[in-house]
């Protein structure tokens, strides 16, 4: 738990630290063209950060380094490595053969990956095999649910930035209106450059941020379909060898029964009496 605190703490500062050098870099006048002070009023940091207005500063651009954080981190997480290793059914069914599906939990419990996970759940709920089978179809069920959960904030930021970006037009062109109203009509060029600025920037930052988180959130919901789709047929592997040793199991119980059985004593019976003797004792 501490790692993965750690991890997204130290991916956050370099995102940002990267965030400050484009924008230092960027508020450096070019001296190679026009003039320098034509030059210092058209940087890209005044053009599209600060005539953006607070709508850029305090939604937008957090948004951005919001989507940027979830990338890398899903790229950390959502990894076929990771969640699905070569050969994981194999070595998963090699333990059940040696050791049985009661040693399962205890040699397998540290892994992280889908069919462990899965086999683990399946084993402890024990009972019969139709049991454990339905317990490993949920738990896989259960870790796609998971990992789609958490990249639904890629879809919810994809989804709301075009928003906000249309809202910050529309307040751009609600002062835009302002503007030649208290100019009677002939506002100078320099009187509608902050409505313009603001309802064309806030409408640029909103796309700059949505195409982008859609196309990550679907990369990453492709590679989890497919995680659990292999996983599903890694798992298959496993739900007969459980069953088979089950069998073999319940099969073996009646012979130990038999072996540990103690035999029966028969009672002495009684003679019996002729029926001479009968006759005299009457």
């Amino acid at each position: 738990m501490h790692k993965k605190l750690l991890l997204k703490t130290f991916l956050l500062v370099i995102i940002l630290a990267t965030v400050l050098a484009v924008i230092v870099t960027t508020m450096r006048p070019n001296f190679s063209g026009a003039a320098i002070e034509a030059a210092q009023t058209q940087t890209f940091f005044k053009q599209f950060v600060i005539a953006g207005g607070p709508i850029v500063w305090f939604v937008l651009l957090p948004m951005s380094l919001i989507t940027v954080f979830l990338a890398a981190e899903h790229s950390l997480t959502i990894r076929r490595k990771k969640l699905l290793p070569r050969g994981i059914g194999k070595r998963t069914v090699e333990i059940i053969r040696r050791f049985g599906p009661g040693q399962l939990e205890s040699r397998i419990a540290d892994k992280n990956d889908l069919v462990s996970i899965a086999a683990v759940k399946a084993v402890s709920k024990g009972g019969d095999w139709f049991r454990m089978r339905n317990a490993l179809t949920e738990s896989l069920q259960e870790q796609a649910w998971s990992f789609l959960r958490r990249i639904e904030w890629l879809n919810l930021i994809g989804n709301v930035s075009p928003m906000v970006g249309l809202f910050g037009t529309v307040f751009g062109m609600i002062k835009l209106f302002n503007a030649i109203v208290m100019a009677g009509g002939q506002p100078q060029p320099a009187q509608l450059a902050d409505g313009i600025s603001v309802a064309l920037v806030t409408t640029f930052w909103g796309l700059f941020i949505a195409i982008p988180a859609l196309a990550i959130h679907g990369v990453f919901r492709n590679r989890i379909e497919t995680l659990v789709s292999d996983a599903v047929a890694e798992a298959e592997n496993i739900v007969p060898e459980i069953r088979r040793n089950l069998i073999k199991q319940s099969q073996a119980e009646p012979k130990r029964a038999a072996k540990t059985k103690l035999p029966i004593q028969e009672l002495p019976s009684k003679p019996k009496g002729t029926v001479g003797e009968s006759l005299h004792l009457r």
